[in-house]
């Protein structure tokens, strides 16, 4: 499994609670599922940074159609993107204790 994020990964909780890739990692983290972190550059609200957004992205973009993040990729191949459809995911598949 790998979640795809900003380079805020899991540190967006002091960002606020509402961070995507910090949500979806704290949704993964809470039930407990073991995940590769991938965190992609170029930041939306950084304008520097939107140059090198289709490179930096490209991976993301070719799994999910987007670039946004946060992604996630189920072992399966499965590909899962924004962090509310990542936790209802997780809520709707509780990690096997």
């Amino acid at each position: 499994m790998i979640l795809y994020t900003c380079g805020v990964k899991k540190r967006g909780a002091s960002l606020g609670p509402l961070h995507p890739c910090a949500r979806a990692a704290k949704a993964l983290d809470d039930a407990g599922y073991r995940y590769e972190l991938r965190a992609v550059g170029s930041y939306r609200l950084i304008p520097w940074t939107w140059g090198s957004r289709g490179n930096d992205r490209e991976e993301v973009k070719r799994l999910s159609g987007t670039n946004e993040v946060p992604v996630l990729v189920l072992d399966d191949g499965t590909v899962i993107s924004d962090s509310s459809r990542i936790v209802r995911w997780v809520r709707e598949h509780p990690r096997a204790q």
